[in-house]
C-alpha cells in the first residue's frame, strides 16, 4: 500500500533520501543538480531548512518505508498563487497512481490555503510529467521558466485555476 506522508523538518532524512534518488535518477527534470546536494551541500541544516520553508507542504510517497515519490507545495509572492515544486516519482512506481496522488495532495493543500491558482515549472522535454500535469488540468502559459543545468533547455510554466473541481 502506498502511503503519502506529510514531512516536517524533523523528517529531513526521509526527504534527503527521496531527493537524492530523484536527482540521481532524473537529472533532466530538475533545476538543481545532484552535486549541489552532495559533499558540502549535504548538511542536516540545509535539508531541515528546505522542509521549513514558511507555509510549505512537503510530501513523500512510500511503500514499506521505501520512497516512491516526492512533491512540495510552496506559497509564492503573488497573492492567491501557490507553486508545486520538486515533483518526482520513482521509475518502479510510475503508472501506479503515485504521481496522481501527489499532485492531488498539493492541489488540495493549495485550495485549503486559499490559493486560486497553482503554478509549476517543468522541463519542456519531460513528456511524462507534462502528461501528468495536463491530466490534472494544468495548461501551458507560454512563459518560460528558469534555464536548466544543461544551459540549453528551459522550464515551461503551467498553471491550474483552482476555482473549479
Amino acid at each position: 500500500m502506498i502511503e503519502i506522508k506529510l514531512l516536517t523538518p524533523d523528517d529531513w532524512k526521509r526527504w534527503r533520501e527521496a531527493r537524492l534518488l530523484a536527482l540521481a535518477e532524473a537529472p533532466y527534470a530538475f533545476g538543481a543538480r545532484l552535486a549541489d546536494w552532495q559533499g558540502h551541500g549535504d548538511r542536516e541544516e540545509r535539508w531541515r531548512a528546505r522542509l521549513a520553508i514558511p507555509g510549505s507542504h512537503n510530501l513523500v510517497a512510500e511503500r514499506d518505508g521505501r520512497p516512491l515519490g516526492m512533491v512540495s507545495g510552496v506559497p509564492t509572492p503573488v497573492e492567491g498563487t501557490a507553486e508545486l515544486i520538486s515533483m518526482w516519482v520513482h521509475p518502479d512506481a510510475r503508472g501506479q497512481g503515485v504521481g496522481d496522488a501527489l499532485v492531488g495532495a498539493v492541489v488540495r493543500w493549495a485550495r485549503e490555503t486559499g490559493a486560486g491558482r497553482l503554478r509549476l515549472a517543468v522541463a519542456e522535454r519531460n513528456e511524462a510529467a507534462l502528461r501528468l500535469y495536463r491530466r490534472h488540468g494544468f495548461v501551458a502559459t507560454g512563459e518560460l521558466g528558469d534555464l536548466m543545468p544543461d544551459g540549453v533547455q528551459r522550464e515551461q510554466v503551467m498553471v491550474r485555476e483552482l476555482t473549479g473541481p
